[in-house]
């Protein structure tokens, strides 16, 4: 554990804080990409099937129980709870492009192959690409609300603080593992036209707007 791992998870956390509370607050999941949710999911299920095999820390299966129960109940709202606010019409990004290739790539580069390593390195993979299906539906209907924004900032900003822990392990504990870095690097740049949109409008007040 590190200053830049735990700013991290601290800015994952408040994403998905809010997330849940823009969608309970105002009754509604408008603006939200339920397919990116369904990609987070997958990622965070496949990812923390070690919780029964592997105890690290109390901290760590905390924070593994909690993305894991916050990722479906924000499933529960968006498809069942507050259904009649989706906005499918706008959310149509196909992640059988996102899923297939990231399985295949999974089977392809890991560092074992064996089932929970697999499933894992697919987890890397899909979580780089994850947030697609919601920037694409905010281009697609060419703003974001500001609540929104935020909850995209924080995610973008939770993989931008993995960077510098993954320099800072390097650096002091002989961190070498190319897989997570170079997919958090991609996931970071991903986010990199959001960020400079969110700093030039979101924080002095303005609508965010993308490009179509």
């Amino acid at each position: 554990m590190n200053i830049f791992r735990m700013l991290g998870d601290l800015s994952h956390l408040l994403a998905i804080i809010i997330l849940l509370i823009k969608i309970w607050k105002t009754r509604s999941c408008s603006g939200i990409s339920g397919k990116s949710q369904i990609l987070f999911t997958a990622v965070y299920t496949t990812r923390y099937l070690d919780l029964f095999t592997n105890f690290i820390s109390l901290y760590n299966s905390v924070m593994k129980v909690v993305f894991l129960v916050t990722s479906y109940a924000t499933i529960y709202l968006i498809y069942f709870k507050f259904k009649a606010t989706y906005d499918k019409n706008h959310d149509t990004f196909r992640i059988e492009f996102l899923l297939a290739p990231c399985a295949l790539l999974a089977l392809v580069l890991n560092h074992e192959f064996t089932f929970l390593e697999v499933l894992w390195t697919f987890s890397i993979y899909l979580e780089v690409v994850a947030i697609l299906p919601q920037l694409f539906m905010v281009s697609k209907t060419g703003e974001a609300e500001t609540i929104t924004s935020h909850y995209l900032f924080c995610l973008g900003s939770y993989r931008a603080l993995y960077i510098f822990n993954w320099i800072y392990r390097y650096y002091f504990e002989d961190f070498k593992d190319l897989i997570p870095v170079i997919a958090g690097i991609i996931q970071t740049v991903l986010y990199c036209d959001f960020f400079y949109l969110y700093i030039t409008k979101v924080i002095k007040g303005r609508a965010l707007k993308l490009p179509a």
